[in-house]
């Protein structure tokens, strides 16, 4: 007859609370990747909608003026690497704003252009930018080529929504 010991109950509790765990970061990295879907403005098919950019919105968009633009690059825990464009925009015309859109660039050390991208300015539910006021605002880059040249990108409006 061959018996064998059952295994410690510390064994199984440690291999269940691994399981456990394992299952939160699955549901976190899911429900992380359902809300950044979920962001922005959508057309009925669900395709994102580009902010208005006709003769109106582009006359104003000389009102619409960024400053202070900062760089700062991060890891996280995955090793993945993040660059933030951090600034101040500013409304010195007379109507508010209720988003703004823009085309960022960045480029190489021989001023080609590695990377663009169009990005809102503000998350969704921000309050308008009133008429001569600021706001600091942050734009986040997850693949910034490593060619670029470590300058502030080059940012130019595509869109308003004025009030």
């Amino acid at each position: 007859m061959n018996l064998q010991a059952p295994e410690p109950a510390s064994s199984n509790r440690l291999y269940v609370t691994l399981a456990a765990a394992s299952g939160v970061v699955v549901l976190l990295i899911l429900a992380a990747i359902l809300v950044g879907r979920g962001t922005g403005n959508k057309d009925s098919s669900g395709q994102p909608t580009a902010l208005p950019f006709g003769a109106a919105e582009q006359a104003y968009a000389a009102q619409i003026h960024f400053s202070s633009l900062r760089l700062t690059q991060a890891s996280n825990m995955l090793n993945q690497e993040f660059t933030y464009v951090v600034g101040t925009v500013s409304n010195s015309g007379n109507r508010s704003v209720r988003a703004i859109e823009v085309t960022v660039e960045f480029h190489d050390l021989i001023n080609q252009l590695v990377l663009r991208d169009t990005v809102p300015v503000f998350p969704p539910g921000t309050p308008p930018l009133s008429p001569s006021h600021e706001r600091d605002f942050q734009l986040t880059f997850e693949h910034v080529p490593a060619g670029w040249n470590h300058q502030p990108p080059s940012i130019r409006i595509t869109g308003l929504d004025l009030q």
